[in-house]
């Protein structure tokens, strides 16, 4: 593939040939053609979090979210792959129109790779979960996947929002994220890391929000010392959209745009997402900023451009058809995707359902019928949807009858209608409920509720969750549901955890599926799932809490009693956990020491009469005095096993994952010993209560061979 250094020559020699006007009209994102040298008007502005969004149609795969429950990077890096190629199969077509509008570029703002530190965040849906390697390895999966490596990047990935970035979004553009070295190195900095060392992600964005007091625009810091700097990032790097604005206008950091165009300039952010990169004219005017530093950002993001070959009429993506896109082996990737993403939270014995023995089923709740819990935010529009409901009369077909009723709306008391009484669809659920013997209740959230700020409805406060129980009205609908004495299983929609309050115990409440945002296939993975014709297998890549009531403020991004690496008391359900169909018994642990990692090997064997695929997970805990309160993931692996299967595992573990960062940010090999968790979820009691197989522990020398 061109370098950075290579396609930097070609990069300089076109821009070589721009006057100043031009240089400063091609920092702002949508940069405008330049006639005379050739060159066609550009947007950069592009968006791919699962599947190629806004920009018509295309797959829609699961939210990121739960891509990151399927604990597969072989599978992101595909999934990823398939984006590259429909992104670049609408991109042509696009192109020869003459239309090169926002959405329709090679610069996607993909992956999101902050960490999920709060669950009333609404964004958090569309990160990987709340752990660092988690999102590391996902986040490196998923911009290899998009970039390619044909000679040419064959989408420009970019690592967002650089960085300490994750809510409240009703304060995100004037918010000060206040951290300490510790957790900053520890828990906020390592997916980004990873991004440039591991995956040479073409460029990062820079977040809305203050990190210590400095805009992260213009932070020197993050931009020069650690990224341009400590990682030796050679992309580009654009402001979040308006973040600039916000620089002057909200962190009241600089006086006014000129000032803050001209720093963004100094500090080495090359492309600005909003208005106000024509005050660059003012800046130069006033001396404060050179053309020289201008041309650098020019020049940097024209290498992104070299790179991507769109300058090279023989590139051999410009090849890719347009009925690459939206194609039946693509929408079978999300299928798959979605069958492996749901995660089974309860399971007295009433899965799977035997469809042989099924007359009646009533599918209850707003989401029954939902597309928008199919889609979450960020999306692309899908050439069709299964909805929940779909999926089940379609699996079903004439073999049983499915009452539908939505119950309720989904956080309004009118359903449909003001000129009625309130709650006016329930009694239309308790008579679909009573008629059946199985009652499949579709609640949950949407991205009109939980999502970004401007995207989301003001429901729980610009997208974000007051919360982590589902709106009052469901809540409602589900207690007369439960109070009818049928058989009920729960499938909740939502982009991060949500919390029942006891009602996780009801008597009547048999199964809990929950299903994130799982893409235009949704339906039938549930189907398929709930029937088991597959066995589920996605894992929480976020701990869910009882209440938010022993959370620190959502404000304070210190990670005390956060997350499952800090949490000091039980979670509702942990970090890694999920059911499955089948029962696992885990045996011979062996730890073997070589130079750059262990080998942790094992065997599991599938005791049920059934096939399925179960996730390893390892985690790792020093004796050093800087190490995570509970220890941390450091090693997975999706294993297939056959009904009866025994297999002997080994999961290699980077030595590198074993270090701790102590106060000063420094990461460092501490301690003697380091103990290793090989099991299913989290190392907590809690994952025994709840059915989980005891882990196998190992404690072994610290050795330290390696070079950080």
């Amino acid at each position: 593939m061109i370098t950075h250094s290579e396609a930097k020559v070609e990069a300089q020699k076109i821009v070589a040939q721009m006057t100043i006007d031009e240089k400063i009209g091609q920092i702002n994102f949508r940069a405008p053609a330049i006639q005379r040298l050739g060159i066609t008007d550009y947007n950069y502005w592009n968006e791919a979090l699962h599947g190629v969004a806004r920009a018509g149609v295309a797959t829609v795969f699961p939210q990121a979210i739960g891509l990151a429950a399927i604990f597969d990077d072989q599978l992101m890096e595909e999934i990823a792959g398939v984006i590259a190629e429909e992104g670049r199969a609408k991109y042509n077509q696009y192109h020869a129109e003459g239309d090169n509008d926002i959405y329709k570029g090679l610069t996607y703002w993909s992956p999101n790779i902050n960490i999920f530190r709060d669950p009333r965040w609404g964004r958090g849906q569309e990160t990987y979960g709340e752990d660092p390697y988690l999102t590391s390895r996902l986040g490196v999966a998923f911009i290899k996947g998009l970039q390619g490596d044909g000679p040419y990047l064959k989408l420009a990935a970019c690592a967002k929002h650089f960085a300490v970035h994750s809510g409240p979004e009703a304060d995100r553009h004037s918010f000060d994220a206040v951290v300490n070295d510790k957790d900053l190195y520890e828990t906020y900095l390592p997916a980004f890391e990873a991004a440039v060392k591991e995956a040479d992600v073409e460029s990062f964005m820079g977040a809305y929000n203050a990190v210590n007091g400095i805009p992260a625009c213009v932070h020197p810091e993050l931009l020069q010392d650690i990224l341009r700097g400590k990682w030796a990032f050679e992309g580009h790097v654009v402001s979040d959209f308006g973040a600039l604005e916000d620089v002057h206008e909200h962190h009241h950091y600089t006086e006014n745009a000129a000032q803050t165009m001209a720093l963004a300039m100094k500090i080495g952010c090359n492309l600005c997402a909003g208005n106000v990169s024509d005050s660059l004219h003012q800046a130069l005017a006033e001396g404060l900023v050179t053309e020289a530093e201008i041309t650098q950002a020019v020049v940097e993001l024209y290498t992104t451009r070299v790179r991507l070959g769109m300058f090279d009429e023989t590139n051999p993506y410009n090849a890719i058809p347009y009925e690459a896109n939206d194609s039946k082996e693509h929408m079978a990737l999300s299928l798959k995707a979605a069958e492996k993403a749901l995660v089974l939270l309860k399971n007295d014995g009433i899965l799977p359902i035997k469809k042989e023995s099924v007359k009646n089923v009533a599918v209850i709740g707003p989401n029954a019928r939902s597309i928008e819990a199919l889609q979450g935010n960020y999306f692309g529009v899908a050439s069709r949807n299964v909805t929940f409901l779909d999926g089940i009369q379609d699996y079903l077909e004439d073999d049983a009858r499915v009452y539908y009723a939505p119950g309720c709306h989904l956080f309004q008391e009118y359903a449909e209608s003001t000129l009625s009484r309130p709650h006016e669809r329930a009694s239309e659920a308790i008579i679909a409920a009573k008629h059946a013997d199985t009652v499949v209740m579709c609640l949950g959230l949407d991205p009109t509720i939980e999502g970004e700020q401007g995207d989301s409805g003001n429901v729980y406060g610009s997208g974000d969750k007051e919360t982590l129980g589902l709106p009052a009205e469901q809540i409602r609908l589900l207690d007369q549901i439960l109070a009818l004495d049928k058989p009920v299983i729960l499938v909740v929609a939502a982009g991060s955890a949500i919390s029942l309050y006891g009602r996780e115990e009801h008597p009547n409440l048999h199964a809990i599926l929950h299903a994130w945002y799982p893409g235009s296939q949704g339906g039938k993975a549930l189907a398929k799932v709930l029937f088991g014709e597959i066995s589920p297998s996605g894992k929480l890549p976020v701990t869910f809490y009882r209440t938010t009531d022993n959370l620190p403020d959502f404000k304070d991004y210190g990670m005390k009693n956060r997350t499952y690496r800090y949490l000091e008391e039980s979670p509702l359900y942990p970090f890694g956990y999920g059911l499955t169909y089948g029962q696992i018994a885990l045996a011979d642990l062996q730890v073997e020491t070589q130079e750059k990692d262990y080998l942790i090997k094992g065997t599991i064997t599938n005791t049920s009469d059934c096939a399925m695929e179960e996730v390893l997970q390892v985690y790792g805990k020093t004796d050093s005095k800087h190490e995570t309160l509970n220890g941390k993931l450091v090693a997975y692996k999706r294993v297939a096993l056959a009904a009866g299967e025994t297999k002997t595992v080994t999961v290699p573990v980077a030595k590198i994952n074993l270090t701790v960062v102590n106060e000063a940010g420094e990461r460092l090999f501490d301690g003697e010993q380091i103990t290793f968790t090989l099991g299913t979820t989290a190392p907590c009691s809690r994952a025994q209560e709840l059915g989980q197989p005891a882990p196998l522990v190992a404690t072994v020398p610290l050795v330290e061979t390696v070079v950080i």
